[in-house]
């Protein structure tokens, strides 16, 4: 029994449907492709226009034959009661419901119709069969959080069984709470890990401590997709020396789709069939391929709730290789709130020196996990995880490489921790400004 899809048809989203019709958009030669995306970008704008009175009064000055005259949205514009955004005939009672992180520092309550979030799974296991994947019946060792509350802690591990996934908790993990994960590892058929990067990071540290490669001891596994969080190129080696398979980086937001999926090329490729994705300068104009700037999405299926030109908070590239239909992310810089602001007014995309700080503070293996807070604008505060306290010499050179790359006059404290605070869903901010 083909028991994802069934879950999913027993709440309403039609997946054998969305299947259907994501084949259908994806066999189009790019002149057709083209035209579909232009005439889905009209209907969703007019839909809106129609029927929805929040974007009919935000979207006041459009012309619907001019893209450019479509205003950006931003989160911030979506932070009123939901009930206020949704379009005719939509309502708590037909809609997908769920809400952001609010990893961005703006977090806020969303819907979609039902069939825009079927697509949406549509896509997902579409991307995932690339490497074997399927969702009903390939076993999932999943690194995410998980509620506290009993009510959706139950909820979500019934939503496990019907996924056939396992879930491991990210908010322990110390060698013991490791010790256990592997042993499951060895009592299990998983096919395949999917999590967030950072405790699949940790997993693998603990793999190598041990001078264990997970493939040999779970001989089953094929690929591990990790997600949320920055995977970090010498992370990603780590990842698939221990584990013994490929890695492959995902990149999403829960209130869109799937926005991209390496592929089997280790391209970034990017979702076209359902999403509409642009650059754009500070001035909202668009950036032309290999240009850096802001990532402003289109969601092409959702009718409930209107997602047009809506600016994720991230910075990142599209490829010169990049074509309608077959889009490439040549690099993704980080959210727009991880910039850091100098005395002397320089900014500095916070994950940047994040990286030159963890080639210096994780060559030796002590130091575990690592994130940095800037306090003041010429204070930083490294917290870390590690067995013993960094020496003197350690911290000098890393004050020496974040001095070099920042500018001059900045101060540096380190504050060793037990364990480092995650959000409620158990990602880890590895780079936070108190000042922005």
């Amino acid at each position: 029994m083909r028991l994802f899809d069934f879950s999913l048809r027993i709440n309403g989203f039609d997946i054998n449907r969305a299947k259907a019709a994501l084949v259908k958009i994806q066999v189009q030669d790019d002149l057709a492709f083209n035209d579909y995306v232009n005439d889905k970008k009209k209907e969703i704008i007019s839909y809106h226009l129609q029927y929805n009175s929040f974007y009919k009064s935000f979207g006041q000055t459009i012309d619907i034959n001019d893209w450019t005259s479509v205003p950006v949205m931003t989160k911030r514009h979506l932070q009123q009661p939901l009930e206020q955004r949704l379009s005719d005939n939509y309502s708590y009672k037909n809609v997908y419901i769920n809400k952001t992180s609010g990893s961005s520092g703006d977090p806020f309550i969303f819907a979609k119709d039902k069939r825009c979030h079927a697509l949406t799974w549509a896509v997902i296991m579409n991307r995932f069969s690339w490497f074997g994947i399927d969702f009903n019946s390939s076993k999932q060792a999943r690194f995410y959080g998980i509620p506290l509350d009993k009510k959706s802690y139950y909820k979500e591990r019934l939503k496990d069984w019907f996924s056939n996934r396992y879930r491991f908790s990210v908010f322990d993990l110390s060698d013991t709470a490791f010790k256990k994960v592997l042993a499951k590892f060895k009592a299990s058929r998983f096919e395949y890990i999917n999590g967030y990067t950072s405790p699949v990071v940790q997993f693998a540290k603990y793999l190598l401590r041990k001078d264990v490669i997970l493939k040999d001891i779970c001989p089953s596994l094929r690929v591990c997709i990790v997600t949320s969080e920055m995977l970090f190129d010498n992370d990603k080696i780590l990842l698939e020396t221990q584990f013994g398979v490929p890695v492959v980086n995902e990149y999403g937001a829960s209130e869109l789709d799937l926005i991209a999926f390496q592929n089997t090329n280790n391209e970034w490729q990017l979702n076209s069939e359902t999403l509409y994705i642009e650059i754009l300068d500070n001035n909202d104009n668009v950036l032309p391929y290999g240009k850096e700037g802001r990532i402003v999405i289109t969601s092409l299926y959702n009718k409930a709730h209107p997602f047009i030109r809506y600016d994720i908070g991230d910075i990142g590239v599209l490829s010169e290789k990049s074509s309608v239909s077959k889009p490439i992310l040549k690099k993704l810089i980080g959210r727009t709130n991880d910039i850091a602001i100098l005395p002397s007014g320089k900014k500095a995309a916070g994950l940047t020196f994040y990286y030159i700080t963890k080639s210096v503070i994780e060559n030796d293996g002590n130091v575990s996990e690592f994130i940095i807070e800037q306090t003041t604008l010429d204070h930083f505060v490294i917290k870390f995880v590690s067995r013993e306290m960094l020496s003197s010499d350690k911290k000098k050179l890393i004050t020496k490489e974040m001095t070099r790359y920042l500018e001059p006059g900045i101060s540096i404290s380190f504050e060793r921790v037990n364990r480092l605070n995650r959000s409620k869903s158990g990602k880890l901010k590895q780079f936070t400004s108190f000042i922005n």
